[in-house]
């Protein structure tokens, strides 16, 4: 009897594979490979394809401006640079003397690039600061306080947006001018610095997701609206505010049509009318190529490393879905 029960454990014990056989059947002992569909690989070319359009006109410029102006015309169609040369920066940033520039291809003419980033600074900054203050103001005037005509006066802000910017030119520019703010950065400024449509309604449609009982909660404390909206409404509201600020900002630094009708000199002139006014200047029968691609490029540069750093926030909070 002993033998007789021992018989089977022995067995067991000595073929362990009879036993690992079923839990080998329920595990795949090769790893399917992922079939890659034909979908698939058209979208990854196409989305490759409309990458090398987009990139490509800032590696253009980058080329253009690292040739020397005097070589483009015959090599104008060379994908890398033609002749390598820095003078384009060196014209730029003022590094280049007046012969030198004219015998690289330039005008000779001075830019006097430092200046006019300063005041595109400024005026930037100007816009930016002033407008989304307002109009956070504005936009939780729209969303929380309850007063006549509310909905009346939000629908005329929300029509404004229809109204073309060309339409504005003349009666500003005669105000403007009025003022006595013609050459000015103020006058640059001003019909931007208080209020923008878009700003209004993007603010007031994440306020009005804010919960009531956090704003009720600190009115019940004694605080009063004003402080009700600098110390709970601006702190939770801080991405879309950051994000209307970037957009802000960038949309004042590329403007050109306003500060070309109001700035006809260096102490107001921004980044874009300079470049517009540098490349008006035709030395020897055609601009000065590699100087205005070097100037554009490092002007670009901080837009687009701002653009890069923030482009998440930016495309999160244009989605929001309100405070959870």
């Amino acid at each position: 009897m002993t033998q007789l029960t021992n018989a089977p454990s022995t067995t067991a014990a000595t073929q362990p594979g009879d036993l690992a056989v079923p839990a080998a059947r329920n595990e795949p002992s090769v790893r399917r490979r992922k079939t890659i569909h034909p979908g698939r690989i058209v979208a990854w070319i196409v989305m490759i394809i409309l990458l090398v359009i987009t990139i490509f006109p800032f590696y253009w410029m980058l080329r253009t401006a690292l040739s020397s102006n005097g070589a483009l015309s015959a090599n104008a169609a060379s994908l890398l640079p033609v002749d390598f040369s820095w003078g384009g920066f060196q014209r730029v940033f003022g590094l280049q003397s007046i012969d030198d520039a004219i015998a690289d291809g330039g005008s000779g003419a001075q830019l006097d690039f430092w200046r006019y980033l300063l005041n595109s600074v400024i005026v930037a900054t100007g816009i930016t600061v002033c407008q989304v203050f307002f109009s956070a103001l504005a936009a939780y005037a729209f969303s929380r306080l309850k007063w006549r005509f509310r909905n009346i006066a939000f629908g005329v802000f929300l029509m404004s947006l229809m109204v073309p910017v060309i339409f504005t030119l003349l009666p500003n520019f005669l105000l403007i001018k009025q003022l006595g703010l013609i050459d000015t950065m103020l006058g640059i400024m001003l019909p931007s610095l208080f209020m923008a449509p878009f700003a209004i309604f993007f603010l007031r449609q994440f306020f009005l997701n804010v919960p009531l009982e956090v704003e009720e909660a600190a009115l019940v404390d004694g605080a009063s609206k004003i402080r009700v909206f600098f110390s709970v409404i601006v702190p939770m509201s801080a991405a879309p505010i950051a994000t209307i600020s970037i957009l802000t900002y960038m949309t004042a630094w590329n403007d050109y049509f306003w500060p070309l009708m109001v700035s006809y000199t260096d102490e107001s002139r921004v980044m874009t009318v300079a470049l517009g006014a540098f490349s008006a200047q035709s030395p020897q029968g055609g601009p000065d190529w590699a100087g205005l691609m070097a100037a554009t490029l490092v002007a670009a540069t901080p837009m687009i490393i701002l653009f890069v750093c923030f482009a998440k926030r930016i495309v999160n909070s244009i989605g929001f879905s309100g405070i959870k």
